[in-house]
């Protein structure tokens, strides 16, 4: 029996020996294969995360682009709008552009007088703001001017008919031209007593027109008229003013008057007959010229919108070149995600 007993120990121990030395080894293989394994798929991973994190910059980036340039689009389309508004606004809008041009004579001009009941006693030509003391005042003398009489229908009613006395005005500004003239009136149903005056710009426009009281109508109709008073002298230095438009000219006379009183030494038998004094001369001997200027540059306008245009063609090239490559990178990176699953598939069905 103990011959048995020791016979089944040895054979036990035998086997348990035989376990224990075979189960390092098969640990070690398990070891083994283990760290064969593992490095392979730290470096497929770590590169996989390589190109995942540069495809997410390379898109972002790109993003970033594409809004870069929607807003350079957006400020190009601004700067467009800007650019035609300003040409349109300066075309509608031309800027006014004053110059003075100095003259040794100026045209005569046309003095047109209404006197209605008054009547011209005398005018006379004076040089050098020298006017003589008057003589016999009141009563009618020879005078040295040349004067047209022109009736005709008013423009502004075809029933009044009104008389006018053109004057042919100064013209040498240098030697301080004047003309004086003297009115008396008598008798008159006014509540006050006035001469009423007009100026216009040649007198040879008066003296070379056919129709001289259709020309007159013209007059009256575009120009402004001014009013001597009775009793005083009124001196109007005038100064004219041209103005050339985009199709059209026209002439305009600024003056300034100044009014003193008639000291009246006449006999009280002669003081019923109201005397009216006037005065014409050039101001100085400068003609102030304005001109309608169109500030607007068509070339440049039409530069900048080129330069617009251009912007807008390149930022829609680049948007559809980056939308292509978006497409490219995203077909790509399933093409690899792809590549990279096959091989994943093929151990586990190999297993």
């Amino acid at each position: 029996m103990l011959g048995k007993d020791n016979a089944y120990q040895e054979f036990s121990d035998d086997d348990n020996a035989e376990n224990n030395t075979a189960s390092p080894d098969r640990f070690g293989d398990i070891k083994d294969h283990d760290d064969s394994i593992s490095p392979e798929d730290d470096v497929r991973s770590s590169m996989l995360s390589m190109m995942v994190s540069k495809t997410c910059l390379k898109n972002v980036f790109t993003v970033v682009l594409i809004f870069i340039y929607v807003l350079l689009t957006a400020v190009a389309a601004f700067l467009a709008y800007q650019t035609i508004s300003d040409f349109l606004d300066k075309v509608n809008h031309p800027v006014m552009s004053v110059t003075y041009k100095e003259v040794d004579t100026f045209s005569p001009p046309g003095i047109t007088l209404y006197p209605g009941n008054a009547q011209l006693l005398s005018c006379h030509h004076h040089r050098h703001d020298n006017i003589p003391p008057l003589v016999d005042p009141g009563k009618p003398q020879v005078g040295d001017c040349l004067i047209t009489e022109v009736t005709y229908v008013g423009p502004f009613s075809n029933q009044t008919q009104k008389k006018a006395l053109v004057v042919r005005g100064p013209s040498d500004v240098r030697n301080k031209e004047l003309i004086f003239m003297q009115f008396g009136q008598n008798k008159t149903e006014e509540d006050f007593s006035a001469i009423t005056y007009m100026l216009f710009a040649k007198y040879s426009d008066l003296a070379d027109s056919v129709n001289k009281s259709e020309f007159m109508r013209h007059c009256e109709r575009n120009y402004s008229t001014w009013t001597l008073s009775g009793g005083f002298r009124t001196w109007v230095k005038m100064s004219l003013v041209r103005t050339t438009g985009k199709s059209n000219e026209s002439v305009q006379f600024l003056q300034e008057s100044t009014v003193v009183k008639f000291n009246d030494r006449r006999p009280e038998s002669e003081r019923s007959t109201k005397l009216f004094f006037a005065v014409f001369e050039w101001r100085d001997p400068f003609m102030q010229e304005i001109r309608l200027i169109v500030t607007a540059n068509a070339w440049s306008s039409v530069a900048i919108l080129c330069g617009v245009f251009m912007a807008f063609f390149k930022a829609a090239n680049f948007a559809k070149l980056s939308v292509q490559w978006i497409i490219r990178m995203r077909r790509r990176h399933q093409r690899n995600k792809v590549k990279e699953l096959n091989p994943i598939t093929e151990e586990g069905s190999s297993k």
